[in-house]
């Protein structure tokens, strides 16, 4: 496994070359460290705007959420934040306003399950269509569906429900939800804790999903009238691309004791048509035919989100993966060189909490939501918050 050391920060400068040589060890394969250790402590560095480093500072954008999922913006300044108790919420101008855009009256939220994935058409501007997942009970059991609403400013209504009743629980229920560069629906599902669904493509469960926005099979699917684009996964929640390279990044949950040892939190390139591993396989395990992550996380940190940033606002981070750690309580980030991981850090360490989603600005913040109510966190006074990188001037 990877070396790993964090910065602990507010206002940093991340940039390249001595810096990454003084804060990471060489990689190896076989050391398990504490992504939680802190081995280089850079305090000395203050914001710089030459050199392509740019300083950065956490704001606030507004508070009083119930676990805030999913971000999304449909302008530059008008934000909608699915809470997991089945409200999407609007933020217009900075403010929360307190009307919801839509409410699921059927939510069923139990544990880690509830209203999850949102995400916008990539005609929205034309269509206004949203695009849901989430949990609901059926036939005495937890299932989950993915729903396509028509947004009409003050309020929003049901179009369509694309995919129903696959499999979910009230933990590992996935639904990230994100469109692709290539147009298509992509829906994360968890193994529904039924860990042998995961390698069954006959089901719908531990894989990853991709759709038409209409709810139809692509035709250019790997596997022939199925939805499954890739398998083998226990509870992938993050999912982004690279702009420039059209690779799909995916951050998934390890074993928590329960189904294996705990850690090995992964953080994955997808291809179509591959295997994964889950639950043959994890944290550094390998077999023929099985892919291996390009990071493994050991203690946990659980990711909860994936960003692949622009670095509009930060040419420094350009191409970097962020994603924020549940367990980990911060804003991670992982660098590549091609498709190989090269270092990990917690870049904000200040005390947050749990941070789940993390979604890039049309101006190039990085904002990101704390989920300390989801019953796994220590609420602080006004959570859960939003909020956002923005430079330091």
């Amino acid at each position: 496994m990877k070396n790993l050391a964090l910065a602990v920060v507010v206002v940093i400068v991340l940039g390249a070359g001595a810096y990454w040589a003084a804060s990471y060890l060489a990689r190896t394969r076989d050391t398990s460290v504490d992504p939680n250790t802190i081995s280089d402590v850079r305090d000395d560095l203050l914001p710089n705007n030459s050199g392509g480093q740019v300083g950065y500072k956490v704001e606030e954008v507004v508070r009083g959420l119930y676990v805030p999922w999913s971000i999304t913006f449909t302008s530059d300044d008008r934000v909608l934040v699915n809470e997991r108790n089945g409200n999407i919420r609007v933020i217009e101008g900075g403010k929360l306003l307190e009307a919801p855009l839509f409410t699921f009256e059927d939510v069923s939220e139990q544990s880690e399950a509830g209203l999850m994935g949102l995400t916008i058409d990539p005609n929205y501007e034309d269509n206004k269509y949203l695009y849901v997942c989430y949990t609901y009970t059926a036939d005495g059991g937890l299932r989950d569906k993915i729903v396509r609403l028509v947004d009409e400013g003050d309020l929003a209504r049901i179009d369509k429900t694309l995919l129903d009743d696959f499999p979910a629980a009230e933990v590992h229920a996935g639904c990230r939800i994100k469109f692709g560069p290539d147009g298509k629906l992509y829906v994360t599902t968890g193994d529904a804790r039924d860990r042998q669904l995961a390698q069954d493509l006959d089901s719908l469960a531990g894989k990853i999903l991709r759709m038409n926005s209409d709810g139809s099979v692509p035709a250019d699917n790997p596997f022939e009238d199925s939805y499954v684009y890739s398998y083998g996964h226990r509870n992938p929640q993050g999912l982004s691309w690279n702009g420039e390279t059209r690779q799909m990044f995916e951050t998934e949950h390890g074993p928590s004791g329960f189904d294996g040892p705990g850690g090995g939190d992964e953080v994955n390139i997808i291809m179509p048509g591959k295997n994964y591993g889950w639950p043959e396989v994890s944290h550094e395990e390998s077999a023929e035919g099985m892919e291996s992550p390009k990071w493994v996380f050991t203690p946990a940190v659980a990711p909860a989100s994936a960003l692949v940033y622009s670095g509009r606002l930060f040419p420094q981070f350009e191409g970097n993966l962020f994603f924020g750690g549940l367990v980990g309580t911060g804003l991670y980030r992982v660098t590549f060189d091609g498709t190989e991981a090269v270092s990990a850090e917690k870049v904000v360490e200040v005390d947050f909490g749990r941070i789940r989603d993390v979604v890039e600005s049309p101006n190039g913040e990085i904002w990101f939501s704390t989920s300390n109510r989801d019953g796994r966190g220590q609420v602080r006074d006004g959570d859960d918050k939003i909020y956002k990188l923005v430079v330091a001037n």
